[in-house]
């Protein structure tokens, strides 16, 4: 009877399914269709929890089948991470006007999204005090001991890392290990490999004019390539969103998301203070907030639904580029560098908060100048290498906490909320690299304030 249950549940599922297909097949807006995704997926994982329960066997047979979809996808986007962050930044060299201009945009790239991170730091760190979150003692459920349990052996890969030594680990020892993923600061390793790669064209060029034009085409070819596939997954997003919030809501302890109620609105308005910041920063540069808003507002939504700073980072180029004015060197290098350096929701505000909450438990006064000092130049080192997509507010937290020598099981207790969190969390960090961008971009006079200007001019994904 559970067999036949589980099965009509999962027939159900791929009805829904067959639903978003037919969305598709009519030209509904992509937008509509993530949206109309996470709605559905809240109802369908609610009506499967109030059906069966968390823990019941049709629940855990159905979730595993439902997780094919969901999991595949998520496995899909972190295909794309590598190949992305290495044609787009190499793609900002070749695009470069001049090659003057490679350190004054890297450099003032660099700058922001540090810069903002470590506010965010300030952010976190404020919050979790004015809602009286330190020493704050969560329930610890059977999700949450496991949790746990995993982290502990996540933990070994950094807990005996000083931050010279995480910093020495940024460099890429064999390029094709990190091209393949096998550490945790891959990314950054790439980042740094690629940046490199581009510099070397920008010498060519200067020397051998001719094969300097082959590659930049080559890159011009592999990036127009790269960017093909990443639309092709993301046609997939409505139905990974399905899925996943569906999983996310039928597994939930709604007992545990209430007790941890405190936190979650804690980390929304740290998360919205943070992207105040942002608002203050573009007005600094003479931008328009309301416009900004109006503008990035695709691209954030899609963040902020597929919980991939990755799987946006096609949209944010774009965005940056046809709506807001930036020239494409500099859009690159911000959604690239935004991507795996100086995350302001996943390695600003929610590594501070963690160690803020968990730091009186062990006798340190959360209150002292040397602490914050201490709290906010980790979390700013720290955040370099993060991954764009899922799993990257776990590493940096793991990082900050370990340097600290503060538990870690603080993460594993929030386990509950994470994905509630994480949905604002990347949505911080796309607009993050897009601040970066504007700033940069008028840093170097290329700002073309006329589009940035034209109201009529918002970028709509059609995946």
């Amino acid at each position: 009877m559970t067999t036949l249950i589980t099965v009509l549940v999962v027939l159900a599922f791929l009805a829904v399914l067959y639903v978003f297909y037919r969305m598709q097949a009519k030209h509904y807006k992509f937008s509509t269709r993530v949206f109309a995704a996470l709605g559905v997926g809240i109802v369908l994982g609610g009506i499967i929890q109030f059906a069966f329960g968390t823990q019941d066997k049709v629940t855990t047979q159905a979730m595993e089948w439902i997780s094919i979809v969901g999991n595949g996808y998520v496995a899909f986007l972190q295909m794309l991470v590598i190949p992305l962050v290495f044609v787009s930044i190499v793609g900002a060299f070749t695009k470069m006007k001049e090659s003057k201009q490679v350190g004054k945009i890297s450099f003032t790239v660099l700058a922001t999204l540090l810069g903002t991170t470590a506010i965010a730091a300030l952010v976190g760190i404020g919050t979790t005090l004015l809602f009286g979150l330190q020493g704050a003692k969560f329930t610890e459920g059977t999700a949450e001991t496991a949790r746990i349990a995993e982290l502990a052996t996540r933990q070994e890969t950094v807990e005996n890392l000083s931050i010279p030594q995480q910093i020495l680990s940024f460099i890429p020892k064999n390029v094709f290990a990190d091209f393949a993923g096998t550490r945790p600061t891959s990314t950054i390793g790439v980042v740094i490999f690629a940046a490199f790669v581009g510099i070397a064209y920008l010498g060519i060029k200067r020397k051998a004019p001719k094969e300097a034009e082959f590659f930049a085409n080559l890159i011009d070819s592999l990036y127009k390539i790269t960017m093909r596939i990443v639309t092709l997954v993301l046609r997939l997003t409505p139905y990974g969103v399905l899925a996943l919030m569906t999983n996310v809501v039928a597994t939930s302890d709604f007992d545990a998301i209430l007790n941890l109620g405190k936190f979650v609105f804690a980390s929304y308005t740290a998360l919205i203070i943070v992207m105040l910041v942002h608002l203050v920063i573009l007005m600094a540069v003479k931008v328009n907030p309301v416009n900004y808003l109006k503008k990035s507002f695709p691209v954030l939504s899609f963040a902020f639904t597929s919980r991939s700073s990755a799987g946006a980072m096609p949209l944010n180029i774009e965005t940056q580029t046809k709506a807001l004015g930036v020239d494409d060197a500099t859009a690159n290098f911000a959604a690239s560098f935004g991507m795996s350096i100086g995350q302001n929701g996943c390695a600003g505000v929610y590594p501070a908060m963690l160690a803020t909450i968990v730091a009186p438990t062990v006798g340190i006064n959360v209150f002292s100048l040397e602490f914050i000092l201490m709290l906010v130049a980790i979390v700013t080192i720290s955040s370099f290498g993060v991954a764009g997509v899922g799993g990257g507010a776990t590493f940096a937290s793991l990082i900050v906490l370990g340097a600290m020598n503060l538990p870690v099981a603080i993460v594993g207790l929030v386990i509950s909320v994470e994905p509630l969190i994480d949905m604002a969390r990347t949505a911080v960090n796309v607009s993050d690299s897009m601040v970066a961008g504007i700033v940069t971009s008028s840093r170097i006079n290329e700002l073309d304030r006329d589009v940035l200007n034209d109201s009529n001019l918002v970028i709509e994904e059609n995946a």
